[in-house]
């Protein structure tokens, strides 16, 4: 059973069953009540018949009284038809009410049945009352019914609000700070996948945490190479105003600009899990678009499209051609096609290469090769981070004559959506 509120229906039930199966036995085997009409006016038929007729003396029908009252344990009277007194036995039972024919009466010692004999002769009878009445039993019946429900139904009950208290205190750790806290997942149930769910929302925070920080830190230290070169620039502008000095003031400033763009693009990607704006992008068009931005930049292949942000997929395609600028060298080529169901887009250049020991790690952000200087080591974090967005990937992929080659592998539009 992996539904809690089947559970509790399924334990609702079967205590209900359990409620209606003991008090059918109780009152089908237990101690009954009070006989019905028809039972008493057999009854009744029955004594009519031990009595002694109604003009037989009165100590003759007192001794028959007497011996039925000891006999069935009963209270009897005897009345004329007038409902005069003519012989009792046991305690005081009220007089029949005039028009009183297999009705009961009530009174102080209990109700007792009153019913006329074929003489016309009124007579009372009430059953000694029993050392426990018939309904204690039903009700301690049905008390001990609760109180199996209440033992039974106890442990189910405190184990699920116990685990909602660990949930409770695991939320309360988080909201305090507490980003690694996490709970026990048990069962197979609703809470349990509520469990499940809070750490993964957990760990997704910790991990956007952690790369905040990071980013916030290698950020800093990125920022202040720049930032010294413009304070050194202007200070030797103070001493000599060389043309040159402004140039490089232009350079840092638009280097300075690119890479909090950068920043700002990595943090923003690293908060989503979708495009926010979704189009149908033809992947050779685009790469033609901005392959015309670069010099010995050749781009071939066939018409593949695909669906997300236009603007994101440029920056992907222009980072990679960026990437090939600045570590590369000449010619870059540019290879779109379709494999396997899936949009491939392939950037090569002349140069040396990853080596595969750095090849995962050239998509860690702010990382940079051994001797490289230019950028701040965004760009292909970039690329990998959008080509996630986009249910994709990007990896370092070598081809044979083509050392430095980065391909990304993209979901492709089927031909009747395209």
């Amino acid at each position: 059973m992996r539904r809690l509120y089947l559970k509790i229906y399924l334990t609702i039930i079967a205590s209900l069953v359990l409620v209606v199966v003991v008090a059918a036995g109780v009152w089908r085997w237990g101690a009954g009540g009070p006989p019905g009409a028809q039972v008493i006016e057999a009854a009744g038929e029955i004594v009519s018949l031990a009595l002694p007729p109604s003009h037989a003396p009165q100590f003759e029908q007192q001794r028959a009284l007497d011996d039925l009252a000891r006999r069935f344990r009963i209270d009897l009277a005897l009345f004329t038809r007038d409902g005069q007194p003519i012989a009792a036995a046991g305690q005081p039972l009220p007089p029949p009410p005039a028009d009183a024919d297999g009705d009961w009466i009530r009174g102080r010692g209990g109700p007792a049945w009153a019913f006329r004999l074929p003489d016309e002769r009124r007579l009372v009878v009430r059953a000694l009352p029993r050392h426990r009445h018939p309904a204690i039993h039903f009700l301690l019946a049905l008390g001990g019914i609760a109180l199996a429900v209440a033992v039974a139904a106890y442990p189910f009950v405190r184990g699920l609000t116990r685990r909602l208290e660990r949930l409770q205190a695991g939320v309360e750790k988080l909201g305090a700070g507490n980003l690694a806290a996490r709970v026990d997942v048990e069962g197979k149930d609703e809470v349990a996948r509520l469990a499940q769910s809070f750490n993964h929302s957990a760990e997704r925070i910790e991990d956007l945490m952690k790369a905040h920080r990071m980013l916030l830190a290698n950020a800093s230290h990125e920022l202040r190479t720049p930032l010294s070169r413009i304070r050194l620039c202007i200070d030797l502008m103070q001493q000599n105003p060389d043309p040159k000095y402004k140039a490089a003031i232009e350079q840092d400033i638009a280097e300075l600009d690119q890479m909090i763009d950068e920043i700002l693009l990595a943090s923003r990607l690293g908060t989503i899990t979708a495009p926010q704006l979704e189009e149908t992008v033809d992947l050779l068009a685009l790469a033609a678009e901005e392959g015309a931005r670069y010099d010995d930049c050749l781009v071939e292949g066939e018409p593949v499209t695909v669906r997300g942000d236009r603007r994101l997929l440029g920056r992907m395609i222009r980072n990679l051609l960026e990437n090939a600028r600045r570590h590369g060298a000449p010619p870059t080529n540019v290879a779109v096609r379709s494999a396997g169901g899936r949009a491939v887009i392939e950037v090569m250049d002349g140069g040396k290469g990853v080596p595969e020991a750095e090849r995962e790690r050239v998509f860690t952000p702010f990382y940079r090769l051994a001797g490289d200087t230019e950028g701040a080591g965004l760009g292909l974090a970039l690329v990998q981070q959008i080509a996630r967005l986009h249910g994709g990937d990007a990896t370092v992929a070598p081809k044979p004559g083509h050392p430095s080659c980065f391909q990304v592998g993209l979901p492709k539009l089927a031909a009747a959506n395209a």
